[in-house]
């Protein structure tokens, strides 16, 4: 049995790639795929028309979605509302904010939050994890079938992407990934950083692997708009970045990767 997720982050409605986010939804429409997954940034400004223009878009991507915000889908602009109700425009218009849930077909698939309205440093839309989400998150996972596939998501990488564009400097973030990685979680999926990478975490039995996608937006950051495709299929996981060539996605990276052994 393979299992086919499309991994997509960064979108960031209201300065998208419009060509690029239209393409994307028919490719996902027309590949049979168990789950689609936005790592966070749905909008630029969190603003109101954004969030419909994002609603629009994912009501016309067919099957099951799992959406976790970013930092981007806090308001930018008003500041109140960014510091005392940051994702309650999410909540109301996308769903669930704090944590989301999927459970079946082999596969469970947890979100978690790392975007703060606010918090006590100068650059607030770096990440954030609570010794909290992490615990019970691990449990989450340990309460599920030993077969089942465990995926983690959250928009901003836990441990900084090697030789990325920008960094994420998330606060809790190795902790959080020893933990995930002691509780056999296999993929930990972010955005943030708009650029495509497959990597182990050094924990445990280094079968838990951190993966990246890009963005859809116009904010390109050395690499073509796109989105990653992940498939499993026994003991491999396999990674596709697509990168948007200006008629069609093409494979932009691949990565190969060993599924740790269940037996």
């Amino acid at each position: 049995m393979t299992i086919r997720f499309a991994h997509l982050s960064d979108i960031h409605f209201g300065g998208e790639n419009k060509d690029a986010v239209a393409a994307a939804a028919d490719h996902i429409n027309n590949g049979d795929f168990d789950l689609t997954i936005v790592s966070g940034d749905l909008t630029r400004f969190a603003e109101a028309q954004e969030f419909a223009a994002a609603v629009e878009w994912l009501s016309a991507v067919k099957g099951p979605q799992l959406i976790t915000p970013g930092n981007h889908d806090a308001p930018y602009l008003a500041v109140f509302q960014r510091v005392f109700t940051p994702f309650r425009r999410f909540e109301k218009m996308v769903g669930p904010a704090r944590a989301q849930t999927h459970l079946g077909g082999g596969f469970a698939v947890r979100g978690v939050n790392t975007a703060r309205g606010a918090q006590p440093r100068m650059n607030w839309s770096k990440g954030q994890i609570a010794a909290g989400q992490v615990r019970e998150a691990a449990d989450w996972f340990r309460s599920v079938a030993p077969e089942c596939f465990r995926i983690l998501v959250c928009h901003h990488p836990l441990i900084e992407m090697i030789g990325g564009p920008m960094t994420a400097k998330v606060w809790g973030g190795e902790a959080a990934a020893r933990a995930f990685a002691e509780a056999r979680v296999d993929l930990v999926l972010s955005g943030h950083i708009h650029a495509p990478f497959a990597w182990p975490y050094p924990y445990g039995d280094g079968k838990t692997y951190a993966v990246g996608a890009g963005t859809l937006s116009v904010r390109e950051r050395g690499v073509p708009p796109g989105f990653n495709v992940v498939e499993i299929e026994g003991a491999a996981i396999r990674v596709a970045a697509l990168g948007w060539g200006g008629s069609k996605f093409e494979p932009y990276r691949t990565w190969s990767l060993d599924r740790r052994d269940l037996s």
